[in-house]
């Protein structure tokens, strides 16, 4: 492990050097919890939230997720749910954005052979790059939700709308569903890294991630799905194996005297 660590740190010298990865870790968690602090915000401050007092209006769906909660608060409830998509998205892109110029950088640098020469195996390697780019994107997620459940306590009159933030709902979405997305997307990003040369091209491409997320999203903003403990345990459980066979291929693929040889 202290190799592997010693990887985490050389990665977390050089990339945070870079003021794309820099905008990816500090102003897109605070972008994704200012925007929807600021719906609430206007939502409160134009009384529509509520002024909608009833439940009737919304999905039948919902309403077993509303056990214990008056009209007003059911729908404040609905409100803040809808925000737990984009929580989701932030352990995804930021580890692709490190980890799509964590090789691709390494090889533009000329760094990559005299690393791939120290007696480091392709596990240890990958392991610590893989680490360096998923650590800053759980902890900026969980900072993310902090500040946004502290701000929705203090927008939302009812204490009870923040019990639910505190939910296994949202602690499974945001604690243990996080950190796997985090992974997968670390695992894609190292496996297309490993095989450009640019890193804009590992980065869009590496991105094509979180199109099921972005699919998620729309998806509950139009009510066509709504998510739940269910839904989110079985989102846990397929990520789980999607992870397992993600890392098992971006390790064969990582070839190093190939990659070496790939070098324009």
């Amino acid at each position: 492990m202290s190799k592997v660590w010693v990887i985490v740190r050389k990665e977390w010298s050089e990339v945070f050097k870079n003021k794309m990865v820099l905008f990816a870790v500090a102003f897109l968690p605070l972008l994704f919890t200012a925007m929807p602090l600021g719906i609430l915000a206007t939502m409160r401050g134009s009384g529509d939230v509520s002024a909608m007092s009833g439940v009737s209006e919304l999905p039948s769906e919902f309403s077993q997720l509303c056990t214990g909660l008056q009209g007003a608060e059911c729908m404040q409830y609905f409100l803040v749910s809808q925000f737990m998509m984009l929580f989701m998205m932030i352990p995804v892109i930021i580890p692709v954005t490190i980890a799509s110029y964590s090789i691709v950088g390494e090889k533009s640098t000329r760094t990559l052979e005299p690393l791939l020469a120290t007696p480091v195996t392709t596990l240890e390697l990958l392991g610590g790059k893989a680490l360096a780019a998923a650590l800053p994107a759980v902890g900026a997620t969980w900072l993310s939700f902090l500040i946004f459940a502290i701000g929705t306590r203090v927008l939302v009159d009812s204490p009870a709308i923040l019990a639910r933030l505190f939910a296994p709902l949202w602690l499974l979405a945001i604690f243990l569903v996080g950190p796997l997305l985090a992974i997968a997307g670390v695992s894609v990003a190292v496996m297309v890294s490993s095989r450009v040369n640019d890193p804009r091209v590992a980065e869009q491409v590496s991105a094509l991630v979180m199109i099921p997320l972005i699919a998620m999203l729309l998806g509950q903003s139009f009510g066509l799905i709504y998510i739940d403990e269910t839904l989110i345990i079985w989102i846990a459980l397929a990520m789980f194996v999607i992870d397992a066979g993600l890392l098992y291929f971006s390790v064969q693929l990582f070839q190093r005297e190939t990659i070496l040889t790939r070098w324009k």
